[in-house]
């Protein structure tokens, strides 16, 4: 497997960011080709009660790399990397690299 993190930090706004992710942005990640699975994780704080360094953590999973880099290279995935500047202002961290379960 090939795998795209997405690190979103604190937003000023939660509730609008929530709401675009949830209503735009994973949408239009859900059909970039060659996804196979989406997991959308909202950190919540620690047991010592200290905030998460991130909102929210998406993690998009393609067969291999290649599949990926044909899936972010077509018009769905230029699409999903365009909407960042309509609701991540506060910014975001992108890894990509293998993955493999353990």
């Amino acid at each position: 497997m090939f795998q795209l993190t997405a690190l979103y930090n604190h937003p000023e706004d939660a509730a609008a960011f929530d709401k675009h992710y949830d209503e735009v942005h994973a949408p239009l990640a859900k059909k970039i080709p060659g996804v196979a699975r989406v997991t959308i994780s909202r950190p919540v704080p620690g047991p010592d009660g200290a905030q998460p360094p991130y909102h929210l953590v998406a993690v998009l999973e393609f067969p291999d790399a290649s599949a990926f880099q044909a899936g972010m290279g077509g018009p769905e995935g230029q699409a999903a990397v365009a909407d960042l500047d309509n609701f991540a202002g506060a910014g975001v961290t992108l890894l990509t690299g293998p993955s493999n379960q353990v």
